[in-house]
């Protein structure tokens, strides 16, 4: 039902479907027909047509269809057999989905009264809330009277969910290191295929079906057994790609060339562009993330991961490439001129040929020279794009502007020729990682199945991972601990080690996220209270933030001395939008302590029949509180930082205007003034929406509700859905780096900042 939605219905699906069967007919039939059936000697004028002065017409180069029969040799006929049995499968399957596809079609007509027509206006979670309501009617699911989101979820997810959790604990293979190259994402399209083969739907797998674990692999007694058979089944899958590699490897260079060819002609610059790798996409999605909702997440931060790739340079390469651009652009120019001053040049041998090469080489050595207006904020560049992939390692911090995370960062942002060849080559590859990588691995593989599977009534056997439990695999350095400013009933218990805790804090990122996308999920106790003290921690940094601007306070810290502070400026350097939210959420927040700071953050006034000296403190928090508005205003909008008001406007995903021509309020520098900003959708994906994540409906437990952030603005839901899963993203990385570097503090007995001083100085 997901891919029914997702891919536009019924009619959209087939056509399809059977589109791509004529399209590999025609492959297969004008490849071997260029091979056999084209005489290239008349074509080129060689041999015996090299003296021949007429002009050659088309059927002077088309071979007969009998002579073209006859000159088929035996290794031809192998591959148009073996392609004929694949058509024919192929055929078979599509049968079967269009059985499948009617009947989808049918429950979502009559069931859930949505026509093919209404789709791509329906979001897939108005699609998932009727799904419920008809469970409560109809009881399609015999074993429980309500599906939650998270049971739906776990169906679509089953097995991604799976190769999610074994990439986190770096189980399944996606990075090699070579003699002279060092790592390399070998992770494609054609490794995972063949291990979603060994591991969940081939004949042999660990699954007995789409939703049961067979039973064996559950009892520890026979995981050595278990892995034996596992490693015989991996190396006979590795010696069949073997084997095979040369008619998979043509038809791969076959898709290749029909696919990228003429685009590669036109516009050979698109091998110098970027994309997301297979590796980076699995490394940075959630566990119960759904595809659209990755692909909108990565489609914000392509922008900024794009600018951040290139704020980096070498200047070695910009020399070389400038001379190098300077040589083959005044040759090619002047063979343009020659061209439009007499069109027979045209004519001289292999000249079109030199034009294309000295083309392509200009546009490929313009990469490597920087952009003259280049501005060099590595640090606040890869902020924006952690805000919304979410998972970057913590080690990063501080090190963005280092060549050792470029590179790191490079294998989950590729260039386009990277990934074209990565695809290309991976019939040769994947064999030999399967045999090399994957094999040796079989033992870990049986135990990760056997410790971290649980069956759910009305769902099957799940990965553990994907119930996002904070007790049983969330990780302690990602988390709260009591403390003064959070009571203990806002912190679960955590009993994981270093083998159940997920890394890299995706139990708790992956948790936020669902609860952002799905807001009406009733949370277990131990992810209610992980959820809930995060939001009461953010609201009481916000408030030791202000308090700490009264009389009494000194001068007052800056904003990034609280978690909540330094992540609310890190979200306000993303861009405009951004940092109105931002200033609206420091503006409008009405937790502060009015016994503390006065009756109101934005006018404290002094009343008549109070105390000369009662009106001076009034008047001194007043001024307090009106020097830390400016601060933050000057903070979020000085044009002399660099891209720090400018940012999302530069790297703004979505420049399609205004949408719906709504417009919100938004407090300006003054408290009198107001800003009228128009609303943009934070992502490409959004223009579609049925492509939307969560609801349409605002998430009403989220951080920025908690900071009573636009109590009573018109705004549109995608924006602050994004803005809430950006801070908290952020909140959480910012308390996890604090938490670490307390823990690295107190290994070297720095107990307090004095003693930290006084190391210092020593």
């Amino acid at each position: 039902m997901y891919c029914y939605h997702q891919k536009h219905g019924f009619w959209v699906m087939m056509l399809q479907e059977v589109l791509e069967l004529l399209q590999f007919i025609f492959m297969v039939t004008f490849t071997s027909y260029l091979m056999h059936c084209v005489n290239y000697q008349a074509l080129f004028r060689e041999g015996k047509y090299a003296t021949d002065t007429n002009k050659i017409t088309i059927p002077d180069v088309l071979i007969s269809s009998s002579e073209c029969i006859a000159s088929l040799s035996g290794w031809t006929w192998t591959a148009l057999t073996l392609s004929a049995l694949c058509w024919f499968f192929r055929l078979i399957k599509v049968l079967y989905h269009f059985i499948q596809f009617w009947d989808i079609k049918l429950f979502f007509n009559t069931a859930l009264k949505i026509e093919d027509g209404e789709l791509d206006n329906l979001t897939w979670h108005e699609v998932q809330r009727r799904i419920r309501d008809v469970q409560s009617e109809q009881q399609m699911c015999i074993h429980k009277e309500q599906l939650t989101e998270l049971d739906i979820y776990h169906r679509i997810l089953r097995f991604k969910n799976y190769t999610v959790a074994m990439m986190n604990k770096n189980i399944l293979p996606a990075k090699i290191r070579l003699p002279i190259l060092g790592d390399v994402s070998i992770l494609s399209r054609g490794l995972r295929y063949n291990m979603d083969l060994i591991l969940f739907w081939g004949p042999w797998s660990p699954f007995e079906n789409n939703w049961h674990l067979r039973e064996d692999f559950k009892r520890a007694n026979l995981r050595k057994e278990l892995a034996s058979k596992l490693s015989k089944q991996i190396t006979w899958v590795a010696l069949s790609n073997l084997i095979l590699c040369p008619l998979i490897f043509l038809w791969q260079l076959m898709y290749f060339f029909f696919n990228y060819a003429e685009l590669l002609k036109r516009e050979p610059g698109k091998l110098g562009t970027r994309c997301w790798s297979q590796y980076g996409k699995l490394y940075l999605r959630h566990l119960n993330e759904l595809d659209h909702e990755l692909d909108a997440r990565l489609n914000r931060a392509y922008r900024p991961a794009v600018k951040y790739m290139n704020s980096f340079s070498s200047p070695l390469m910009a020399v070389i490439a400038q001379n190098v651009v300077f040589v083959c652009g005044g040759i090619l120019s002047v063979l343009i001129i020659l061209t439009l001053y007499d069109e027979d040049v045209m004519q001289v041998e292999h000249l079109i040929t030199i034009m294309s090469i000295f083309t392509a080489i200009v546009v490929i050595f313009r990469v490597f020279i920087p952009e003259e207006n280049l501005i060099w904020c590595p640090e606040q560049l890869l902020t924006a794009v952690l805000a919304h992939v979410h998972y970057l390692p913590v080690t990063w911090r501080g090190k963005a502007h280092t060549s050792h995370v470029r590179e790191q960062f490079g294998h989950l942002f590729q260039f386009k020729a990277s990934y074209l060849l990565n695809e290309l080559f991976s019939p040769l590859i994947t064999p030999f990682v399967l045999m090399f990588s994957l094999r040796p691995r079989a033992l870990d593989i049986v135990d990760f199945f056997r410790n971290f599977t649980v069956s759910v009534v009305g769902v099957g056997d799940v990965c553990s991972f994907a119930q996002m439990d904070i007790r049983k695999h969330g990780n302690p350095d990602w988390q709260l601990t009591p403390s003064t400013e959070v009571e203990p009933e806002f912190t679960p218990s955590c009993e994981t080690n270093q083998y159940t805790q997920g890394e890299h804090g995706k139990t708790e990122l992956s948790l936020v996220h669902f609860t952002k996308t799905n807001p009406t999920w009733k949370m277990p106790d131990e992810a209610k209270k992980f959820v809930q003290g995060i939001t009461r921690h953010a609201v009481n940094d916000l408030n030791r933030t202000r308090m700490s601007m009264a009389p009494g306070c000194g001068t007052g810290p800056l904003l990034s001395t609280t978690a909540m502070g330094e992540s609310l400026m890190s979200m306000g350097s993303l861009g405009g939008e951004y940092s109105s939210i931002v200033q609206s959420v420091l503006r409008q927040n009405q937790t502060l302590n009015n016994s503390q700071m006065g009756q109101s953050f934005f006018h404290i006034p002094t009343h008549a029949g109070t105390s000369g000296q009662e009106q001076q403190q009034q008047q001194a928090v007043h001024q307090a509180t009106m020097d830390f508005e400016r601060m933050l205003h000057q903070n979020l909008t000085d044009t002399s930082v660099p891209l720090r008001s400018t940012l999302l406007t530069d790297i703004a995903e979505d420049e399609d205007g205004d949408v719906g021509g709504t417009r919100r309020s938004v407090p300006g520098p003054s408290v009198a003034s107001q800003v009228h900003v128009a609303p943009r959708t934070m992502s490409s994906s959004l223009r579609g929406v049925s492509r939307r994540e969560g609801p349409a409906e605002l998430e009403p437990n989220g951080i920025l509700y908690s900071l009573n952030c636009f109590p009573n603005s018109e705004v549109q839901p995608p924006e602050l859905t994004v803005a809430d899963m950006s801070l908290s993203t952020l909140f959480l990385h910012e308390l996890h780096h604090r938490h670490v570097s307390r823990l690295y503090l107190f290994d070297f007995g720095i107990t307090s900042i004095p003693a930290l001083r006084k190391i210092r100085k020593s």
